[in-house]
């Protein structure tokens, strides 16, 4: 039977809850029942065509855009693999197509997963293993010309840890998150990153606090794999806004990137040095001028211009979608609306809902300048969310006004009754699980 037949049986929703089952933690790191299946699957980590290995704390989704959108100028089928999804889980499994990947259809996800739940027999395993197994099997069935595989949390045990030999080991800006399983200190988490490194592989790694740096530059000694990091071997910036790219090779005079915020430079630059120094494919200038150009990735900087959610808010406000959720990647979003004030200044309204094991007051701090009004809102389904009144307090302590809203409809609407001599700036942040809400609430695809 073709994996793309429609099956009898559980509908995908229904599969997915009974594979939660399978382990009795959501995150338990180990590479050791991911190795067993992958096994009892006949390995088919070891079919795939050459495969771009990235982990890092911000950025690897957006990194992984821009990578996928110059490959696929270029006339390449490029497999990606990321994680969280927004809406839907089938954004997790793109597959290469000429002309463009297709996001995974529901029957042949479905197909896939059941597959390896039948193999897995019962055995304990976490959901994310048993979905990054369904990925590679899946990717090795359909011929492709590259893999972009996105950790999920961490590096050195996560379940994407598998390829013996990738082709690139990239490394995005590293910061503080998820400590209760990656360490409390930035040297710890750093080595956790880092331990996707393999033995003579080419590592690229974006700019990074001195204590990561060091840990990066040591394993990539440890295991004698060239390391082509920021601001050494490369360089990236915006003149008269155009992106310039550099390195020993020579110089990019590019577009800016399509994503907004300055962070974007770097993250373009960043999989434009994983291209260059992997030396994987030859690609024209063309293909680099037109990948930086298109790239798209939701809920980072995502402005809403329509949808249902849109129609709840004050005439005329802007509207901006950021699943960021910990310090640097609130830092990044805070630059990027310093820009938006420097070209139309708006009153800021910072809607946000995060969860309860992220660091609400280091993430608000960013916002501090920027704004005085955040409102709390909780996140749908998800019973681990933040409480309001615990996320309400970390802004008070930061001296801002804060109200509460039992979502975002609301707190839009709620808007709708003050007075503003110029519509709002409004920013809907704090989580990507929030931002995967407002995106299925506003109608808004994603693909």
């Amino acid at each position: 039977m073709s994996i793309a037949t429609p099956l009898p049986g559980p509908t995908l929703h229904e599969l997915l809850a009974r594979l939660s089952a399978l382990h009795p933690k959501n995150i338990d790191l180990s590479l050791a029942r991911m190795q067993r299946l992958l096994a009892q699957l006949d390995h088919p980590e070891r079919k795939l065509p050459p495969v771009i290995h990235v982990a890092g704390t911000n950025g690897k989704g957006s990194t992984i855009a821009y990578l996928r959108a110059v490959l696929e100028a270029a006339g390449l089928r490029v497999h990606v693999y990321t994680s969280p999804w927004l809406v839907r889980i089938n954004e997790s499994v793109r597959l290469g197509r000429i002309g463009g990947g297709v996001l995974v259809g529901d029957d042949e996800l479905r197909a896939a997963l059941l597959h390896c739940e039948r193999v897995n027999a019962g055995e304990a395993i976490t959901r994310f293993e048993i979905e990054t197994a369904a990925a590679l099997y899946l990717f090795a069935q359909h011929a492709a010309d590259v893999v972009l595989l996105e950790t999920g949390l961490g590096g050195r045990l996560d379940a994407t840890n598998v390829i013996e030999t990738p082709a690139a080991c990239v490394l995005t800006a590293i910061g503080m998150d998820h400590t209760e399983f990656l360490g409390e200190s930035l040297t710890a988490i750093a080595g956790e990153k880092a331990g996707i490194i393999k033995r003579g592989v080419p590592v690229i790694c974006a700019e990074q606090a001195p204590d990561a740096m060091a840990v990066i530059e040591a394993q990539a000694r440890r295991m004698r794999a060239p390391l082509h990091a920021a601001g050494e071997s490369w360089h990236v910036g915006a003149e008269h806004g155009r992106m310039v790219y550099q390195d020993e090779r020579g110089l990019l005079d590019l577009a800016a990137p399509r994503l907004f915020g300055r962070h974007q430079f770097d993250n373009a630059g960043l999989a434009i040095a994983t291209l260059r120094a992997s030396q994987i494919f030859k690609l024209d200038h063309a293909a680099y001028e037109a990948g930086v150009a298109r790239a798209e990735w939701p809920a980072r900087m995502q402005r809403l211009t329509t949808g249902a959610l849109v129609e709840q808010a004050p005439r005329d406000a802007e509207i901006w979608l950021d699943g960021g959720h910990n310090a640097d990647g609130g830092r990044v979003i805070a630059a990027a609306l310093g820009d938006l004030e420097e070209r139309v200044s708006r009153q800021l309204v910072v809607i946000a809902g995060m969860m309860g094991n992220k660091d609400a007051d280091a993430f608000l701090a960013n916002f501090a300048g920027l704004t005085r009004h955040i409102i709390a809102v909780p996140i749908p389904e998800r019973a681990n969310a933040m409480p309001v009144d615990r996320l309400a307090d970390a802004a008070r302590r930061l001296g801002m006004r804060v109200e509460t809203a039992p979502d975002v409809d609301a707190a839009l609407r709620a808007l709708t009754r003050l007075a503003y001599e110029v519509p709002p700036r409004i920013l809907i942040t704090g989580s990507l699980y929030l931002a995967g809400h407002v995106l299925a609430a506003n109608g808004t695809a994603v693909n």
